[in-house]
């Protein structure tokens, strides 16, 4: 089918996204199309167009976080039917491989083809200009509509309206998961959340559902600063030498007990700042992506070392999708979970870059691209 779509033609040049015609393949084995309905606007996509993360091929069909309507389903799919509403996971999860089995859906063996450039199979259901086109997180959710491997789609409850539903692919459950599995948080923590935007402002959601006593978010944007309180934030404050201060009054001097790194971009000092607010036998997660080719890390690797704490890595929030995304959205059906207040601004497809550009300033918590009827 033709559609439209934003693609990157050349990654890494800080060129913007070109909105122009694709042709989408209908779905092959295992496979679905959907008819979307909005997708977020996540600094992972715009690392591709800063070069923070390096792509050696082009073009690329952007976005990863998505819901719709499945319109079509390819052979081999029992599970999924026409009609049915699915959250797109940046992640697939294929049910089988040894990291999926061990409970570790979101280390997925699929997962290490997402920025490959073609689907599962080798191939491509996307193509622009008489090439085939790379779909990010092999979704593409730049597009209103997307032939994507089962395995990478979620059937969540029709009643679940979509808009807000497109978010629970990628941002909501990375924040929500670093605090509530990365970190391992427990009731009465005293915890640091450096940066409050899509990812972060979830973390401080899962911070709140694991009964953390004093909730010290960090962020310089005064009107993230402000709605870090709404979602539950007990101190939010502008820099880390105001975060240190505070917790130096709470702890008496002994640190937080979980500190979570949320920024649009983990720069190398920002973990040994980590490091200085943590308690002895304390928890440091890094969710925030870094520049590719950084390698300078600043980090005070004998305090570290003797006072017992865990530097820990959370990809996706270490969420299983098949079973956190559903949670998620019936929470959040029950008034436990804050999805729409996640939405600062909606955007047409062809206003793209303008949400870029916002996403850069900090006026957003999250974009959404939303798509007519």
């Amino acid at each position: 089918m033709k559609t439209v779509g934003a693609l990157l033609w050349e990654p890494g040049t800080r060129s913007g996204w070109s909105v122009e015609e694709i042709e989408v393949d209908p779905p092959q084995r295992r496979e679905v199309t959907v008819k979307l309905t909005a997708s977020g606007i996540c600094h992972s996509d715009d690392h591709l167009d800063t070069g923070d993360i390096p792509l050696p091929w082009a073009p690329i069909l952007g976005g990863h976080e998505g819901a719709g309507v499945v319109t079509e389903v390819g052979p081999e799919v029992s599970d999924l039917q026409e009609g049915d509403h699915v959250v797109m996971s940046f992640l697939p999860s294929c049910g089988k491989c040894s990291m999926c089995v061990a409970g570790r859906a979101n280390m997925c063996v699929l997962g290490a083809g997402v920025l490959a450039g073609f689907a599962p199979d080798g191939t491509h259901r996307v193509h622009a200009r008489g090439k085939g086109v790379g779909a990010m997180s092999y979704l593409g959710t730049f597009a209103p509509y997307a032939t994507v491997p089962v395995d990478a789609v979620v059937k969540i409850d029709p009643e679940i309206p979509l808009m807000p539903a497109s978010l629970i692919g990628c941002g909501v459950p990375t924040g929500w998961g670093s605090s509530v599995y990365a970190a391992d948080m427990q009731l009465g923590d005293t915890v640091v959340i450096f940066g409050t935007g899509g990812v972060g402002m979830n973390a401080v959601q899962g911070a709140v559902h694991r009964g953390a006593r004093n909730i010290v978010t960090v962020d310089p944007v005064p009107f993230k600063q402000q709605k870090a309180k709404e979602f539950g934030a007990t101190h939010p404050v502008g820099s880390f030498a105001e975060a240190a201060e505070l917790i130096q009054q709470m702890t008496n001097g002994q640190g937080a007990d979980r500190v979570i790194i949320t920024v649009d971009v983990a720069r190398g000092e920002i973990v040994e700042q980590a490091n200085q607010l943590t308690r002895r036998g304390g928890v440091i997660v890094l969710t925030a992506a870094a520049p590719v080719l950084q390698r300078d890390v600043q980090f005070d690797l004998f305090s570290f070392a003797m006072s017992g704490k865990r530097l820990q890595g959370s990809l996706y929030g270490t969420t299983n999708s098949r079973n956190d995304i559903p949670l998620i959205a019936s929470m959040y059906k029950n008034g436990q979970f804050k999805l729409d207040e996640l939405i600062t601004k909606t955007y047409a497809l062809e206003d793209i870059n303008e949400a870029f550009a916002d996403l850069r300033e900090g006026t957003n918590i999250r974009g959404v691209i939303v798509y007519d009827d």
